[in-house]
């Protein structure tokens, strides 16, 4: 169990890299660097120069996308979605080819490297649980649910790049990614809680009024992620409209003015579940990294608007908003372990 454990750690620590490199992704506009999916300009391995490319390369891949869409758009009909699917399929900026430029195709090809390792990683994380299956069965539901969200996580990217980075489908895509993060907490913390892991405290019992806060928290951290997501929107709309990012925040608005503001209440709800996990003995630990992550998530937020918007933020930014809602959900589990399983003496105002 130690080293099932051990292989479920690594895999969320890749997929922790893997937000970060998308942020990175995002930040410098390199999402569009390979406009074809899984292979980049037809090959696996993509080229380093436009002249490796035909000369209606631009036409090639536009019209490839269109195709996509239209298969794209069948789905969403099919669901209800028909005002989405025909937005998709006459927009004629989602139509439109960016120009090759080597750097933001490989930053690009490298996102998609470090999702396919980990595609294998949660395979074998899948795999490794089937030998949990009669003792603890919940690692393996869990793991072959992991498995399957990673494939459809990966299918809804390819949507990603053939609508040409629709918002929409940008955002979807992050929070399928924060799905597949809690699912793997939940398998690290039901390792953990099978009694096979003896180094780590149990589950510990808290509070009702700890567990409702801990989800409000919860529920306030993904409403600003959200936010956050329609910041970045703003601002890649306004980047091609405005010169000089010193005027990008401003330019935003009111997007960007409930953003910050809410962040207020991020840190409030946070605040007062740290005082209330500090009295919790085994678990106050989480309560300082839990009031650093927030506290340096809304740092970096504000120093995107003090310092021009610097392309090194965003993705450190992100970052610690996923990280900060891993913590969350651990606590989550943590919390609510049954009393007859803790192995520590707890004190509960």
């Amino acid at each position: 169990m130690r080293s099932f454990r051990k292989l479920v750690i690594s895999t969320l620590v890749s997929v922790y890299i893997l937000i970060l490199v998308g942020g990175v992704v995002r930040s410098t506009g390199s999402g569009m660097g390979c406009p074809d999916w899984p292979k980049c300009f037809g090959q696996w391995v993509p080229p380093t120069s436009v002249t490796e490319l035909p000369e209606n390369y631009k036409e090639t891949y536009s019209q490839y996308r269109h195709k996509k869409n239209q298969r794209f758009a069948k789905y969403l009909n099919a669901f209800g979605f028909e005002n989405i699917a025909h937005e998709i399929l006459n927009d004629e900026s989602i139509k439109e080819e960016a120009d090759f430029n080597p750097v933001k195709t490989w930053i690009e090809y490298l996102n998609r490297v470090v999702g396919v390792i980990i595609g294998f990683l949660i395979f074998i994380v899948f795999v490794y649980s089937f030998r949990y299956r009669k003792s603890n069965r919940s690692l393996t539901v869990i793991a072959f649910l992991s498995f399957v969200l990673v494939g459809f996580q990966g299918w809804i990217g390819s949507f990603v790049v053939s609508t040409n980075l629709t918002p929409w489908t940008v955002t979807m895509h992050m929070f399928l990614a924060m799905v597949i993060v809690a699912l793997l907490v939940y398998l690290v913390h039901t390792a953990r809680e099978s009694g096979l892991s003896g180094d780590i405290p149990g589950p510990v019992p808290g509070s009702p009024f700890i567990k409702t806060l801990l989800f409000f928290c919860m529920v306030a951290l993904l409403v600003q992620i959200l936010f956050g997501t329609q910041v970045r929107e703003g601002i890649d709309r306004v980047a091609t409209e405005i010169q000089g990012r010193e005027n990008w925040v401003s330019a935003v608005g009111m997007d960007f003015i409930i953003h910050r503001t809410f962040s207020w209440v991020v840190l409030v709800l946070n605040a007062v579940l740290v005082l209330k996990l500090w009295k919790m003995q085994h678990i106050n630990r989480f309560a300082l990294t839990l009031i650093l992550l927030i506290l340096g998530t809304i740092l970096t937020g504000a120093g995107m608007a003090w310092f021009a918007v610097p392309p090194f933020l965003q993705p450190v930014h992100l970052l610690l908003a996923t990280i900060t809602f891993g913590v969350q959900f651990l606590l989550l589990l943590q919390v609510n372990g049954k009393i007859g399983w803790a192995k520590a003496h707890i004190t509960i105002d």
